[in-house]
């Protein structure tokens, strides 16, 4: 889940149907549909897409499990309680040579009807999302040059589905607060005329502005859905405040007003 994220996380979605039905994550393939084959649904924006709509594939997910597994009951001759799904297989537990698999069971011709699982979920309260950032800054008192050092974030985003991508948006997000709080700033002249209409004159922070950003996961399953957290907004609301409070603890100044590139310069 992320703060761009207009359409849902296509790998994320993946993983959470491998789970729910127990196939290798490579046998998951992800279509996205629209409302013209799909019911109305709510505005797919921000870090709710990952949660609702993860929450339907779960659903779904487990709902064509439990078909296979009557179906492959029937042909397996034992309780569909008695089976499990192994590396892409039916089988009864404890015996594993007693097996078929998920693909024969799904390609059963006239046998049985499709298997096509439905998951309809709702989230009818909110999980927001915890975070810390701590920022470490260098100031030069004569001439008001400074350099952030150090930066961490930590945070709490409920279950990450797909780490690495979580950590990105942290890093992201971030880089984004830092950016604001440094220099970023739309500039109006008193006619109305954007006066910092490109990136010769908005000033985003270069690759040596900004630290290593030392990120932290804790997963703290949320009590909605399948247990996330909003992840993309969060992380880049901390940092003007975290690097204005560096910049007071190095100086005993405290900067009011945003950019800080107005009061001091970073190198």
């Amino acid at each position: 889940s992320s703060a761009n994220e207009s359409r849902p996380n296509s790998s994320g979605l993946a993983m959470i149907a491998a789970e729910a039905f127990g196939v290798p994550l490579e046998r998951v393939q992800v279509e996205l549909g629209d409302t013209a084959s799909a019911p109305q649904g709510p505005v797919a924006g921000g870090s709710i897409t990952t949660g609702t709509v993860g929450f339907a594939v779960a659903a779904a997910a487990a709902d064509a499990k439990r078909q296979v597994l009557e179906i492959a009951a029937e042909q397996l001759e034992a309780a569909a309680e008695d089976l499990e799904i192994v590396d892409g297989s039916v089988r009864v537990r404890g015996v594993p040579d007693r097996k078929v698999t998920v693909a024969e069971l799904a390609m059963g011709g006239q046998a049985h009807p499709p298997v096509l699982g439905h998951g309809r979920t709702i989230i009818d309260r909110q999980s927001p999302a915890f975070t810390v950032h701590i920022c470490r800054v260098r100031v030069d008192r004569e001439t008001g040059a400074y350099k952030v050092t150090g930066y961490a974030a930590i945070q709490d985003v409920g279950r990450a589905i797909n780490p690495p991508e979580v950590e990105g948006q942290i890093q992201g997000g971030a880089t984004q607060g830092l950016g604001r709080a440094m220099g970023e700033q739309l500039v109006y002249d008193s006619g109305g005329q954007l006066r910092t209409g490109s990136f010769l004159d908005y000033e985003l922070p270069s690759v040596d502005q900004i630290p290593a950003i030392d990120v932290q996961i804790l997963e703290i399953r949320a009590s909605t859905g399948i247990g996330t957290r909003g992840v993309g907004e969060a992380p880049a609301v901390p940092g003007p405040a975290a690097l204005v409070k560096a910049i007071a603890s190095a100086t005993g100044v405290r900067i009011r007003a945003l950019p800080i590139a107005a009061h001091l310069r970073p190198v």
